[in-house]
């Protein structure tokens, strides 16, 4: 998937507004940071014919019971900000999605893990991974931080249009 620059206000208004004129229903998870995707895709008419559900597990546990319904849970050591996490919680999100469609909808999993600025300092990089699952496969980014860029909110901005970026790109508008 590729990257996009900066989006304003009303380019993500107007992408929201392309997937959600798409067949396809996603159920979508953050977790950690991207959570402003949640408002971009809610706050445009037309998000019930997209968003089967959202979900933001937060907690340690959250997180685990999630994963832990993916075809493949990511390995322990992988950590809770992975490729291999975003891929579980992405197909945990794609399995819910088949469970809350209809026969013959257009089904997508999205998930976002990521590490931005917090009230402790963090050990490794500011990052996100995003991923999402269909029919198709899995579909990856990594969306790495500079450390001491931005604020918590100018980061979650960034990670929030990958998260969108990706959501258009599984729905052809990207």
């Amino acid at each position: 998937m590729r990257e996009r620059a900066t989006m304003t206000a009303a380019d993500r208004r107007a992408l929201v507004e392309a997937i959600h004129a798409t067949p396809v229903r996603l159920v979508l998870a953050v977790a950690g940071g991207g959570n402003a995707v949640i408002t971009d895709l809610l706050d445009v008419p037309g998000a019930s014919r997209t968003v089967l559900e959202i979900c933001v597990p937060y907690s340690e546990r959250s997180l685990l019971e999630l994963v832990a319904t993916a075809p493949e849970p990511p390995p322990a050591a992988a950590g809770f900000v992975s490729d291999s996490m975003a891929a579980a919680m992405a197909a945990a999100c794609l399995n819910r999605a088949t469970a809350l469609g209809q026969p013959g909808d257009t089904l997508v999993g999205v998930a976002c893990t990521a590490a931005l600025v917090s009230d402790r300092p963090k050990k490794g990089d500011h990052r996100a991974h995003v991923a999402v699952a269909s029919s198709d496969g899995l579909e990856e980014r990594l969306v790495d931080l500079a450390k001491g860029a931005l604020d918590r909110a100018g980061e979650d901005r960034l990670v929030a249009d990958a998260v969108l970026g990706a959501v258009a790109d599984a729905c052809g508008v990207g």
